[in-house]
């Protein structure tokens, strides 16, 4: 495992997922976000679901994706929402 399976939420599928859409590093996961972090990695796998994008905050904010803050699980709601119904 590399870099990013140290990271919390971040599993070893969910780091070759992240290295086969181009992210490789915790920085380069931090400069493009959870949200198109997550828009990328549904374009290779169409079950990626609302707790791959939880997962992906949390690990950008070094948190367990049980712990985000309810406005952020919201906002995030609310972007797949609107991703999934497209």
């Amino acid at each position: 495992m590399g870099e990013l399976a140290n990271l919390f939420n971040i599993g070893k599928e969910v780091e070759r997922q992240l290295n086969e859409v181009g992210i490789t590093t915790e920085d380069a996961l931090r400069q493009i976000g959870s949200k198109d972090a997550w828009l990328r990695i549904k374009k290779i796998d169409d079950s990626a679901c609302i707790h791959r994008l939880y997962a992906l905050e949390g690990a950008i904010e070094g948190i367990k994706k049980s712990q985000l803050s309810p406005e952020k699980k919201e906002e995030l709601k609310e972007f797949y929402r609107i991703q999934t119904a497209l």
